[in-house]
């Protein structure tokens, strides 16, 4: 990859992040030669399977190869030497097929034409580069249009332009993919989240005091707790940018059936959601709202569902920042050795939850 790729690599806030702070936090060796990540704070960077203290993600920055990080002014670590480190052939594979897709910026390499310029069969190729980047290469391809995309609105340029840039086709394509991994449309993402319109509710519940906030597109946030003003503070916190409006009953009919599930009789909720999200964490949520009422999943469980078996702590981390709780049931995550982990209203709701819907499951399964 050239260094302008890399700095494309370090903007993807999707699985191919993700899969990379995963080898990082697992020493995993397989991924030497692959890219070497570099900590703010220290100055240094390093090859994934070093074994020093892993730093906090947000300190962290990728780049495909040492010359790259050395030219962002980064110097490399005396103890794992990343500029010695040896490419297995997975890691060489990987580097050449993202090349061949990063040469054609507008998406048009077929999957057919990567394994016949690697060597390999599709099937083989498609399975090798999600195991070790946790998407396929169409995604890759479309996460480097998002990241130029992202770049442009970020300079200012208007959604047009934008779209030119980032090797869009058309204005519904730019919309129908760029949605999808900014949470929200292009122009509301280049005023830095500014134009999103949140009215929310809070009412007593069940399980205490719920807070419902929503656009006209769906759910933004569901938060639990005992006192108003700090699950109000919280939303605003969120959603930094928005304007937010309380009070309004707007969006009554999906308060009142978050307030019934909550009080155990309305156990489906299918609820449209609108919130600021990652790829990954959107794949995780999905995969969190599959999960039937009254079962619970581990969270390895869920890593293996979404086809990425090793991100266990991305998807603890992926239900930890879930604004849209009970929407997006996250409370249905468990640890594998049965405790229920954490949960940000409280492991007494969350204990509640679980039990209400199995409860009320099995009057179900009783009554059929």
């Amino acid at each position: 990859m050239s260094t302008t790729s890399s700095q494309l690599f370090q903007a993807i806030s999707v699985p191919a992040r993700s899969r990379c702070l995963t080898a990082v936090a697992s020493h995993d060796a397989r991924m030497d030669g692959a890219f070497v990540y570099a900590v703010r704070s220290t100055g240094i960077y390093c090859r994934p399977s070093c074994p020093s203290r892993r730093p906090r993600a947000n300190q962290i920055l990728f780049f495909s190869q040492p010359q790259a990080a050395e030219e962002a002014g980064f110097r490399a670590c005396l103890r794992c030497r990343p500029g010695q480190a040896q490419r297995s052939p997975q890691a060489a594979l990987i580097r050449r097929v993202c090349a061949e897709i990063e040469a054609n910026p507008d998406g048009s390499i077929s999957l057919q034409t990567l394994a016949r310029r690697t060597g390999i069969s599709a099937t083989h190729l498609q399975r090798t580069f999600r195991r070790a980047m946790g998407i396929s290469p169409s995604q890759y391809a479309n996460a480097l249009r998002i990241a130029r995309l992202k770049s442009e609105l970020r300079k200012g340029k208007d959604v047009t332009t934008a779209l030119h840039e980032a090797s869009f086709s058309s204005t519904s394509r730019l919309y129908e993919k760029s949605d999808a991994h900014l949470g929200m449309t292009p122009a509301t993402y280049g005023r830095g989240g500014r134009g999103m319109n949140i009215s929310y509710t809070i009412v007593p519940c069940a399980l205490g005091r719920v807070l419902v906030a929503a656009t006209e597109r769906g759910v933004s946030a569901v938060y639990l707790g005992d006192r108003d003003q700090e699950l109000a503070a919280a939303l605003h916190q969120e959603y930094p940018h928005a304007d937010i409006q309380s009070g309004s009953q707007e969006h009554s009919k999906w308060v009142g059936e978050i307030v019934r599930h909550l009080a155990g009789s309305h156990p489906h909720l299918d609820l449209p959601t609108d919130v600021v999200a990652t790829a990954f964490q959107q794949r995780v949520w999905k995969a969190l709202r599959e999960i039937p009422p009254g079962v619970t999943r581990t969270y390895s469980q869920v890593a293996r569902s979404i086809g990425q078996p090793s991100a266990i702590r991305a998807v603890a981390r992926a239900c930890a920042t879930n604004p849209a709780a009970i929407v997006v049931p996250c409370h249905r995550v468990i640890r594998s050795d049965g405790t229920l982990g954490g949960y940000r209203w409280g492991l007494q709701r969350k204990r509640s939850l679980i039990e209400r819907e199995r409860v009320f499951s099995k009057g179900v399964a009783k009554g059929r």
